[in-house]
């Protein structure tokens, strides 16, 4: 039997401080993007705040190569690619156009230049470089199946790769929600690379004073923007991948679609202030904080306590009046034994029109399986059950 329990109506000893708020309310929705698709998560608690075409998949342009980057961290991370090394590059490299580090195939450059030249010149050249070097087949269109795979296993459903780029290609797409999942895992999986997309200039060799700087509208603003990629072809549109930070909140947003990179600047840092301004992040309860009881079936004890996975941060519309509720729910009731961190619960979280949110609840102590008589006990009480309870008989 699945229990649902409202957290208004738990135990005195609950220590969430304050279980049933008015908050929220459709005033902070009444942002409409001026993008043909957008969408906006605040990172801190997942909570999707804007979403149009999100699922869609879409030319991502020069917001691909996230993916590349991504790959390559993931070979440097694992000893397979040295920041130092050094590699060739090939006429297929050389020859493509659009942004550029202007590479030759005299050249042989560091990985650390390759990846700088990737996120702040966004150069082709570069990608393909690091393509061709970490491909299973040593060409670029093998590395985009690679590319590709990856992205499935994480969960990027919407995502299939042509090139390490995002040059125009048939078939090149991502979806919105991918690239910031894809944003995501960027920041949290390679924390001591993410400072690279803060970088605003890089003058490798100077050998292009005129695409020296990072295209990324928003650094250097004072709105907390510290990466990721801007993108643009005459299919997607001009697009940009980003992320800001404010005090203990971490915003993603991805817009694609825009008619010109002033339109992309100013919807970028309208969202930016949007989000920050409208929304406000309040704690319910911290982690391992008990929150409810729950039964137990065969146990040296006959109830264990539901704790907080992590801490129960929710974010809510600074105006508005609708109540924010928590629902406890799980199976009832849960068989020993139980191992203290087990997850044996979840807690949603429904704020107005927001999305849920979700937390794991997990056992607080351990219960091992009780002894005979309260073995024996059990199954008196699990017959008596059945008897009391059977089947009616019509006369």
């Amino acid at each position: 039997m699945q229990l649902h329990i409202n957290l208004c109506k738990l135990l005195s000893w609950l220590t969430l401080a304050i279980v049933c708020l008015l908050v929220t309310s459709s005033y902070a929705f009444a942002f409409e993007a001026n993008a043909k698709a957008a969408y906006v998560v605040d990172m801190t608690t997942g909570t999707v705040l804007i979403s149009k075409n999100a699922d869609t998949p879409l030319p991502p342009a020069s917001m691909s190569k996230l993916m590349t980057l991504y790959v390559a961290f993931e070979f440097i991370k694992a000893g397979q690619l040295k920041l130092d090394e050094r590699l060739p590059v090939s006429q297929h490299a050389q020859d493509y156009g659009g942004s550029t580090m202007f590479l030759t195939t005299r050249d042989r450059v560091s990985v650390e230049d390759l990846l700088r030249g990737i996120i702040v010149l966004s150069g082709n050249d570069a990608c393909a470089v690091i393509a061709e070097a970490l491909s299973p087949d040593g060409t670029e269109t093998g590395f985009a199946q690679l590319l590709t795979q990856r992205a499935q296993q994480m969960g990027m459903t919407n995502s299939v790769f042509k090139n390490s780029n995002g040059w125009p290609a048939k078939g090149h797409r991502m979806s919105l929600r991918d690239l910031a999942l894809l944003t995501k895992r960027l920041i949290s999986d390679f924390p001591e690379f993410y400072p690279m997309f803060s970088q605003k200039e890089f003058l490798f060799d100077g050998r292009a004073p005129a695409n020296s700087l990072n295209r990324n509208p928003l650094l250097g603003l004072g709105v907390g923007a510290d990466g990721l990629k801007t993108g643009h072809t005459q299919e997607a549109g001009y697009g940009l991948v980003g992320s800001a930070k404010q005090g203990d909140r971490r915003l993603i947003f991805v817009l694609s679609g825009l008619t010109s990179a002033g339109e992309r600047a100013n919807e970028a840092e309208t969202i930016v202030n949007w989000a920050f301004r409208q929304f406000s992040l309040k704690s319910f309860g911290k982690k391992d904080t008990n929150i409810a009881l729950a039964p137990v079936w065969n146990g040296s004890s006959s109830n264990v306590g539901l704790a907080l996975s992590k801490d129960l941060d929710v974010l809510v519309p600074v105006l508005g009046n609708t109540p924010v509720k928590f629902i406890v729910e799980y199976e009832s009731p849960i068989p020993a034994p139980v191992q203290a961190g087990q997850e044996i619960g979840t807690l949603i979280v429904k704020a107005g029109d927001m999305d849920d949110v979700t937390i794991p609840l997990l056992a607080n102590t351990t219960i091992p399986m009780g002894g005979f008589f309260v073995r024996l006990m059990t199954a008196a009480k699990s017959l008596l059950s059945k008897i009391t309870n059977g089947p009616k008989v019509a006369l």
